[in-house]
């Protein structure tokens, strides 16, 4: 559970409330995020719908980063989940960049803070040589859109991605003074 967001719901009351306001009705739960995001995991940092039935996951091939126990533990629960139709899902693993630090302090870098727009997918990349690796992946399951990578360092710097930076921002009413 979250340690700094809805501390007083159990998971049975968001999922209803994922339910009610969403429409929602079959919903998965990741473990932990990865070290550095400010959130407790953001799931755009873990893991994406690519359709509806395939999911990557990052996973960490360094079984000493402090990201590997958690990372596994994702995708085991993705391969043990099924989708709305109780079927097992696909999973495509993602790697990780290397570690990179701000301050002292270790980014939540991801491949998997990716944007899908009309004609292109925009990855963030980290200057690392798992770049090529995590844009192959992504371009054969967006055949029919164009992958580029953009450098993410200075934006990961602020703890989000490509993905985050592109979320919707509600409507500011200018007349309140």
């Amino acid at each position: 559970m979250n340690k700094n967001r809805n501390l007083f719901l159990a998971l049975q009351e968001i999922e209803r409330c994922l339910r009610d306001s969403l429409g929602v009705d079959h919903v998965i739960w990741l473990g932990e995020g990865i070290v550095g995001d400010d959130t407790d995991g953001h799931i755009d940092d873990i893991a994406r719908f690519v359709n509806p039935t395939t999911v990557v996951c990052i996973v960490e091939a360094n079984s000493k980063d402090e990201n590997y126990g958690f990372l596994q533990d994702n995708y085991e629960r993705l391969k043990n989940a099924r989708d709305q139709n109780g079927e097992k899902l696909s999973i495509v693993t993602l790697p990780c960049p290397s570690p990179i630090y701000y301050e002292g302090a270790r980014l939540p870098a991801s491949y998997a803070n990716f944007y899908i727009a009309n004609e292109v997918v925009l990855v963030p990349v980290f200057d690392d040589p798992k770049d090529a690796e995590a844009l192959g992946i992504l371009q054969d399951l967006f055949p029919d859109r164009k992958v580029i990578g953009l450098r993410g360092n200075e934006v990961v710097a602020g703890l989000g991605a490509l993905h985050c930076v592109t979320q919707q921002e509600p409507a500011v009413n200018l007349s309140r003074g």
